[in-house]
């Protein structure tokens, strides 16, 4: 299970952080929104997600204009740190209140989700129509991406991942 996710965690990781990895970082300038924004960035791309998780939640207290941005990764950290279920919630206040690119990344996001909590569930012998409605959660969020933007699927492992979700829902 995790060997295939992990090309949809880094192709989905490069498209949150590519905004902002040429950025530079200045580990000695912590004070401030911007300070402490690039600690919790940092902390995310070094695969440190308990921090890069405390220091969003701080960060979202101050976020103003930047809210949905800070939810975001904030929603990716917790994905990253197999934490689906915020990470799926999270996601999806993001991708009911924003429009575009922020729309399709946190639907990326909750769409992945949603499924490693289906996958998780089907694991365990359930195969109910709460597994049912988070594989066709997920498979709504994944069309949704692909069909608007396929450049945030470069490797293809969204639309892989689609396909697996049909044969799941097939095999309930």
């Amino acid at each position: 299970m995790r060997a295939r996710s992990s090309i949809a965690w880094t192709v989905l990781g490069a498209a949150l952080l590519l905004p902002t990895a040429c950025q530079e970082f200045e580990p000695s300038k912590h004070d401030g929104f911007k300070g402490k924004y690039q600690v919790a960035r940092l902390a995310l791309e070094e695969g440190r997600y308990a921090r890069a998780i405390r220091s969003y939640q701080s960060l979202l207290k101050q976020a103003g204009p930047f809210a949905p941005r800070v939810r975001l990764e904030y929603a990716h950290s917790l994905l990253r740190d197999n934490r689906f279920e915020e990470a799926a919630r999270e996601a999806r206040v993001i991708a009911q209140t924003q429009n575009g690119d922020a729309r399709l990344a946190a639907l990326a996001v909750q769409g992945t989700a949603d499924h490693e909590l289906a996958r998780t569930a089907m694991a365990a012998g359930q195969r109910d129509n709460a597994v049912r409605s988070r594989l066709q959660s997920a498979r709504g969020a994944f069309d949704e991406v692909l069909k608007k933007r396929k450049v945030f699927d470069p490797l293809g492992s969204l639309a892989d991942r689609r396909q697996i979700i049909d044969k799941e829902l097939k095999s309930l």
